[in-house]
């Protein structure tokens, strides 16, 4: 049987990574078996469950550390269970937004090596066009990625001049990079781009020596670069866990006002990510004033929505019944011209979970204002309920 072939898909936190997978999706044939390796930072995988709502065949998710160096045992024990269970056409592997592809690729060329079940196929950076300039000053690892890939692909370029596109450019070539690059319309890339890359890096990084890319530093795990991202990218971010727990009051959503005023005020050069699961009586409404809707195109009704917060741009998605109670809750139908829900939440289930990437030094900070600032209550007043605040990283 060929090795099943393998996609890496980097790119800084918020960057779209998400995005452009589900957007292959529908080009994809009917019976093509996409299988994904989830990697996230904080302690909620918040992406694996949009993900699973998809035509995805099966899913692996890797959390709290990062899959290129504290997690990297567990790469092969993933990459197996989905080999067994799912027979997949094609993995991709989503890395969480502060891993470096070079020493990834490696581990998965190590794998493939000794089982003949894998083959890397490419990877693939994602650039969030909007805020590199931000970012690409503050985060080496955000340049690795840039550097180290077999194709970049611009996201969120229509949301910019073009002045601002082309001052992108040239700071992404003052790295010396020499790969191809493509615009996505609107997070959607071509399959045949994505998936049918000139992977020279994967060749590269497969012959186990010290290929050569961009300024000529080594691209592989034994490189200053390598060692000097393993030894302090994580040092980069930092991350916090939030929890609101509310046991027996009828109450089953939170206060949308108050939070909204959370992640409307949120500085984006201070916070990088917010992720959340949370039941609310009322549709949350996202920059746009309309409430996303779900595969089937058909308003969610069940009463519990997934928030994601990347640089200043927010949107809520519904979670479907079947994830909904993946994520801890049930559903009592309502019917859709009330506009309400009345979720039941499962026994000990919180109310919101979230995880907020923050920039380095912003925790401390932003873990007091958050246990302070009444941003994250119940809906209807009275008991404010049990708020955790536990910084991760």
């Amino acid at each position: 049987m060929s090795p099943i072939p393998i996609t890496i898909i980097t790119g800084f936190l918020g960057s779209g990574k998400t995005t452009l997978i589900l957007n292959l999706i529908p080009q994809l044939p009917k019976t093509y078996r996409l299988a994904l390796l989830k990697n996230e930072f904080g302690d909620l995988a918040i992406d694996s469950q949009l993900a699973s709502s998809q035509a995805i065949s099966g899913i692996q998710e890797l959390v709290n550390g990062c899959i290129c160096c504290n997690l990297v045992g567990q790469l092969g024990d993933a990459l197996e269970t989905l080999r067994k269970d799912v027979n997949p056409d094609r993995i991709i592997i989503e890395t969480s937004g502060s891993a470096f592809p070079a020493t990834l690729a490696m581990e998965v060329n190590r794998i493939g090596s000794e089982t003949g079940n894998f083959v890397l196929d490419g990877v693939v950076a994602v650039i969030d066009v909007e805020n590199w300039k931000g970012y690409d000053d503050t985060s080496y690892t955000a340049k690795l990625q840039a550097r180290y890939t077999d194709l970049i692909v611009f996201n969120k370029w229509e949301i910019v001049d073009d002045r601002s596109f082309d001052e992108c450019l040239d700071r992404v070539g003052d790295l010396e990079v020499d790969v191809a690059w493509v615009k996505s319309d609107r997070g959607m890339v071509g399959k045949d781009v994505v998936l049918g890359v000139d992977g020279a890096l994967a060749r590269e990084l497969g012959r186990g020596g010290g290929g050569e890319r961009g300024s000529g530093h080594e691209a592989h795990g034994h490189g200053d670069e390598a060692h000097e991202h393993q030894s302090g990218h994580q040092s980069e971010v930092e991350v916090l866990s939030v929890k609101l727990l509310l046991l027996g009051s009828g109450r089953t959503g939170i206060d949308l006002t108050k939070l909204k005023a959370l992640i409307t005020s949120a500085p984006k050069d201070e916070i990088y990510r917010i992720k959340a699961i949370f039941s609310s009586s009322s549709p949350p409404r996202d920059e746009s004033l309309s409430l996303s809707t779900d595969t089937d195109g058909v308003e969610s009704y069940c009463g519990r929505y997934i928030l994601n917060w990347a640089f200043g741009r927010y949107n809520f998605t519904p979670l479907s019944p079947v994830e909904a109670s993946k994520s801890g809750s049930t559903q009592l139908p309502t019917p859709p011209e009330s506009g309400k829900a009345t979720p039941s939440i499962a026994e000990g289930e919180p109310l919101l979970r979230m995880t907020v990437v923050l920039a380095r030094g912003e925790a401390s900070k932003w873990k007091k204002r958050i246990e302070e600032g009444d941003f994250i209550l119940p809906e209807g007043g009275g008991d404010p309920g049990t708020l955790t605040v536990e910084r991760l990283l």
